[in-house]
C-alpha cells in the first residue's frame, strides 16, 4: 500500500501490479507501436535514414582519412598527396554538417508528428470513454499518463535519431577496424563480452526501478490534484499539516525511487570508462609492438586510437539513452494500457442517426448497476409524454440522477431499455441523439474562453442571434452586457470570474441555444441563493413551454408546476402525481416536502423558506396529516 489522498492510504490498483511484474509486454514491443506512428510520415522518414547514412559514413571515414594523410607524410613523404587528403578530410566535415543537419531537421518533424497523433488518439480515446471509466480510475493518474508520460516519450523520440546513428557508427567502426587490420580489431575489441554481460545485467535490473519511478510519480500526481481540488475543505478543516505530512511522503517515496534508479544507472557509466581504457592500452600497446617489428604502420594505430573514442563515445551516449528509453518504455506502457481499456459504451455498427425527436421517453423495466450485484434502479418503468414536464424526487442515492445519464446515454441499462420516441437509445448515434437533448447540472462547467463560446460550446452552427435569444429567454442578458466586453467577455477557468447564479444561467442558455426537443435539469438549483433560484424558475417556466423536460431537485418548491412528480426510493418508483395529490397522500412525497421546509411533518406551522410559505395553505393543499 501507499500513502495518498486526503487521508489514509492508497491501495496499490491492479496497474500497479502489472507494473510490478512487467515482462510481457517487452520494450521492443512497445518501440514498435510507438514506432508505428511514424508510418504516415514515410518519406521524410526515408529522407532522415538516407542523410544519417551518410553521416555515419562521414563519421567512420574520419579516421581512415587521418591514417592515410599520416602515412602518406610519413612514408611517402608526399605534400600533393597529404594535401589531397587534408581537402578531402575538410570535404567529409562539410558533408557530415549538412547531412546530419538535414537528418535532424527530417526526424524533429516525424518524432514531433508522431507525439501529436498519440496525443490526439489519447484524447479521442478518453473522450470515447463512458463515465463508468471515470468513476473508477483515479482523474491524477490520468493526467500522469497524458502529461508525464507522454513527455517521457517525447524525450526520448527527440534522442531516437542520435540513438539510430549511435548504434550504426558502432557496427560501422567495429567493421572499419577489422577490416583496416582484423588482429589488432580483435584484440582491442575483446573487451565487448565483458561490456554486453554487464549491460545485459543492468538491463535485467533496471526495469522494475523505473518503473516504480513512473508509479510513484502518478501516485504523486492523483495526491497533488486530489489536494488542490480540495483546497476550500482542507482550509475549512484546518488539515493543512496533516495533508503536507501526507504529501511529503508519498514525495519522498517517490525520490527515493529516483535515487534507486540513479544509484544503478550511475554504476553504469564507469564499467563504460574503463573498458575504455582498457581498450585504448591494448590498441597502443599491442599496436605499438607490431609497428616496431614492421608488420603496421603507424597511421593504422593512430586510427584504432580515434576509432576506439569514437567506438565508446556512442556507448556512453546509449547508455544515457537507454536511461531514457527505459523510463520511455515504462511510459510506453502505462500510454497503451490506457489505450487498451475498451468503451462500455460503443454504438452499434449498424446504428443509425437519430430523427428529429418529438420528446416521448419510456423506461421499461429498466435496471441498473454501478457495480455489479449492487442495482441501483430496480425494475424503473416510466413514459414520459411529448411536452411533458416530470419533476423526479427522492432521498439522496435513490437512483434520481441515474434516470438522466441512462437517458443520455452516458451508461447502458443493465436491464430492460430506454426509449425515446419509441426509439431504444442503444439502436442509434449517441451523438445525434445527445445533439437534440439540452442538459443543466447542478455545478455548471464553464470553458476558459468568452461567454459566448460557452453558450456556443456543443453547437458550432449556432449563431449570435441565436446565442441572445437563448440568453433574453433565460434571463442572463442583463448581467452579460453589464459586463465588460458583453457576449465577448472572457470567461476565467470553471468561470471563477462569474457568481455561481450567473454560472447557472449561463448554462442553462447553453442548453437552449439549439432548440432542443428534450430538456434535463439535474438539481440545476441547488447550489445558488433564493433570489437566483426564482429567477432560474421563472427562465424555466418560459423555455420549458412545449419540451419535454425532466426536472431532478432536491429543493421541492422548484418542482411544484410540474405536470408529474415521481417520486423515488430505493431505485423504484414508490408514489407518482402533482404536488396537491402527493400532499394529500401523506406518503414518502409529503414527509420529504414537510421536512424540506423544517416543519416535522406539522403542516399547521407556519414557517417561511426558500421564497415559500407552506404553512396554512400547504396545510390546506394537503387535508388531513
Amino acid at each position: 500500500m501507499m500513502g495518498g489522498g486526503g487521508g489514509g492510504w492508497r491501495v496499490l490498483t491492479r496497474a500497479d501490479a502489472i507494473d510490478e511484474r512487467r515482462g510481457g509486454m517487452r520494450d521492443y514491443r512497445i518501440l514498435l507501436r510507438l514506432l508505428s506512428y511514424a508510418s504516415p510520415y514515410k518519406p521524410l522518414v526515408v529522407l532522415s535514414l538516407a542523410t544519417l547514412l551518410i553521416y555515419v559514413a562521414t563519421v567512420v571515414a574520419t579516421p581512415w582519412i587521418v591514417e592515410r594523410a599520416i602515412n602518406q607524410a610519413l612514408y611517402a613523404r608526399s605534400a600533393s598527396g597529404l594535401t589531397f587528403w587534408v581537402m578531402l578530410f575538410f570535404g567529409n566535415i562539410a558533408i557530415n554538417y549538412v547531412s546530419n543537419y538535414v537528418h535532424q531537421v527530417a526526424m524533429a518533424r516525424v518524432s514531433q508528428s508522431v507525439l501529436v497523433d498519440l496525443r490526439d488518439d489519447m484524447f479521442a480515446h478518453l473522450q470515447a470513454q463512458s463515465m463508468s471509466y471515470y468513476d473508477r480510475e483515479e482523474m491524477g493518474r490520468i493526467m500522469s499518463r497524458i502529461q508525464n508520460d507522454v513527455g517521457q516519450v517525447q524525450e526520448f523520440l527527440s534522442q531516437i535519431a542520435i540513438t539510430i546513428a549511435d548504434v550504426l557508427t558502432l557496427v560501422a567502426i567495429v567493421a572499419a577496424m577489422v577490416l583496416m587490420d582484423w588482429k589488432l580489431g580483435l584484440i582491442t575489441m575483446s573487451v565487448l563480452p565483458v561490456l554486453l554481460l554487464i549491460a545485459g545485467k543492468w538491463q535485467v535490473n533496471s526495469w522494475p526501478r523505473f518503473m516504480r519511478v513512473r508509479r510513484t510519480l502518478a501516485i504523486v500526481n492523483g495526491n497533488l490534484q486530489e489536494n488542490i481540488s480540495g483546497m476550500r475543505v482542507i482550509q475549512s478543516l484546518n488539515r493543512e499539516d496533516e495533508n503536507l505530512r501526507q504529501f511529503d511522503k508519498l514525495n519522498n517515496d517517490h525520490l527515493d525511487a529516483n535515487l534507486n534508479a540513479g544509484r544503478l544507472s550511475a554504476a553504469l557509466m564507469p564499467s563504460v570508462e574503463v573498458l575504455s581504457g582498457i581498450s585504448t592500452a591494448l590498441a597502443i600497446i599491442f599496436g605499438g609492438f607490431m609497428v616496431i617489428d614492421g608488420s603496421l604502420e603507424v597511421g593504422v594505430v593512430v586510427a584504432f586510437t580515434l576509432y576506439i573514442q569514437r567506438f565508446f563515445e556512442p556507448i556512453r551516449n546509449l547508455t544515457m539513452q537507454y536511461t531514457q528509453m527505459q523510463r520511455a518504455m515504462t511510459s510506453g506502457s502505462h500510454i497503451f494500457e490506457l489505450m487498451a481499456d475498451p468503451p462500455t459504451v460503443v454504438d452499434k455498427p449498424n446504428a443509425q442517426k437519430m430523427p428529429h425527436i418529438r420528446g416521448e421517453v419510456a423506461f421499461e423495466d429498466v435496471r441498473f448497476s454501478y457495480v455489479p450485484g449492487i442495482e441501483v434502479l430496480k425494475g424503473v418503468n416510466l413514459k414520459i409524454r411529448p411536452g411533458e414536464t416530470i419533476a423526479v424526487v427522492g432521498a439522496t442515492g435513490a437512483g434520481k440522477t441515474t434516470l438522466a445519464s441512462l437517458m443520455l446515454r452516458l451508461y447502458d441499462v443493465t436491464g430492460g431499455r430506454v426509449t425515446i420516441d419509441g426509439i431504444d437509445v442503444r439502436d442509434v448515434d449517441r451523438t445525434s441523439l445527445v445533439n437534440q437533448m439540452g442538459t443543466v447540472v447542478q455545478e455548471p462547467f464553464l470553458f476558459s474562453g468568452t461567454i459566448k463560446d460557452n453558450i456556443k460550446f456543443c453547437h458550432s452552427d449556432v449563431t449570435d442571434e441565436q446565442v441572445v435569444r437563448a440568453a433574453q429567454a433565460v434571463g442572463a442578458h442583463d448581467f452579460i452586457m453589464r459586463m465588460k466586453g458583453g457576449y465577448d467577455a472572457t470567461v476565467e477557468e470553471r468561470g471563477g470570474n462569474l457568481s455561481a447564479g450567473q454560472r447557472q444561467l449561463i448554462a442553462l442558455a447553453r442548453a437552449m441555444a439549439f432548440n432542443p426537443r428534450i430538456i434535463i435539469m439535474d438539481e440545476a438549483t441547488a447550489s445558488v441563493d433564493s433570489y437566483t433560484e426564482m429567477l432560474i424558475q421563472e427562465a424555466l417556466n418560459r423555455v420549458l413551454k412545449g419540451r419535454t423536460a425532466l426536472v431532478i431537485a432536491h429543493r421541492l418548491s422548484t418542482v411544484r408546476n410540474a405536470d408529474r412528480i415521481i417520486v423515488m426510493d430505493q431505485g423504484r418508483i414508490v408514489e407518482e402525481g402533482n404536488h396537491v395529490s402527493l400532499l394529500a397522500l401523506g406518503g414518502v412525497y409529503a414527509k420529504l416536502y414537510w421536512k424540506n421546509f423544517g416543519v416535522n411533518g406539522k403542516p399547521g406551522a407556519r414557517v417561511s423558506g426558500n421564497g415559500a410559505e407552506p404553512g396554512r395553505r400547504a396545510a390546506r393543499e394537503a387535508g388531513p396529516a
